[in-house]
């Protein structure tokens, strides 16, 4: 297949982590023909969503892994499928872009279905399963933030569409800065906050599970430094080898019909304890260490899935 990969720079990835290269780097084993451009080299024009590409080869090698062809305008109905995958976070340039592969899906496939990608951000996407997720407000109003302290007492508080750990604060019993919090917050953009009750489970570890069309694969565990709250590995996080547990299934096998139902097929979802925190449907990492952890090809079981439903879809 011709395949198109929408992201972020690809020069700039690390080759040991980055889940969309090792997406591509499996694709190529698989003899598909491999694409690239940046978020804001697709547009509409004429009836027409295009993008100025250029022909990719990678190589797992530090430093030189990738070479890129000469820029190329073509329809994006000249690709089989494309993979959505830029970094959010997730604002109106990437709800834009979602719009225009709207428009072509699914001739080319597009992983992850743009549609509902808009439509299930992450931080909202869980409130669909309240049974499964800690404590939860969304707001901007300041006295509802307020008042959601007052009850839980230890909080955390994030941007709503936000990554990577950025902007997440722990507001413990006697901390007196939501106030100081909500007037950057709110001084930066529009958008609501999402606070949620901490949970000490934390310090074991948040674990990433990956979903492929809905089932569970495998996951890792990510623990954070010594005085950090938020363990992420773009602050500096520690992954560690993890088993899925018997609750790890009950909360997959819950939100898997849904993801499976509306195109979702490589999704990573967050568990804290025995929590649901996140759903990951934009660019979910973690693949990498799973795979170096279990000693297994999960990229080449998400390609078998992916493959399967293009030609299901060409029937």
């Amino acid at each position: 297949m011709r395949v198109a990969f929408q992201m972020d720079a690809i020069e700039g990835v690390n080759i040991d982590a980055d889940s969309s290269f090792r997406i591509a780097e499996e694709a190529q084993a698989r003899g598909h023909e491999l694409f690239f451009y940046l978020p804001d080299q697709v547009w509409f024009d004429d009836s027409v969503v295009r993008a100025s590409s250029r022909a990719m080869h990678l190589r797992r090698e530090r430093g030189n892994h990738v070479t890129l062809g000469a820029q190329a305008t073509m329809p994006l109905t000249a690709f089989d499928m494309v993979w959505l995958r830029q970094d959010p976070p997730f604002d109106m340039g990437y709800i834009t872009t979602t719009h225009l592969l709207d428009l072509v899906h699914p001739r080319p496939l597009v992983v992850n279905d743009p549609f509902w990608v808009r439509n299930f951000p992450e931080k909202l996407l869980v409130l669909r399963f309240p049974d499964l997720i800690p404590a939860t407000m969304i707001a901007r109003d300041l006295a509802a933030l307020r008042d959601f302290k007052a009850r839980h007492g230890d909080i955390i508080v994030k941007p709503l569409y936000g990554n990577g750990g950025a902007g997440v604060f722990r507001l413990g019993p006697d901390d007196r800065n939501l106030n100081a919090l909500h007037e950057i917050f709110t001084a930066i953009n529009r958008e609501p906050l999402i606070a949620q009750e901490y949970l000490p489970a934390i310090s074991a570890g948040d674990k990433r599970i990956i979903l492929i069309d809905g089932d569970p694969v495998g996951a890792i565990n990510r623990v954070p430094q010594g005085g950090e709250t938020r363990s992420n590995m773009h602050v500096g996080g520690r992954a560690e080898k993890a088993v899925l547990t018997d609750r790890d299934r009950e909360i997959c096998a819950a939100i898997g019909p849904t993801l499976r139902d509306h195109g979702q097929m490589f999704v990573g979802i967050d568990v804290i304890g025995d929590r649901l925190t996140e759903i990951n449907v934009t660019s979910p990492t973690g693949l990498q260490e799973m795979e170096r952890f279990d000693g297994r090809n999960y990229t080449a079981g998400l390609w078998a899935a992916i493959e399967a439903r293009c030609a299901a879809r060409d029937v």
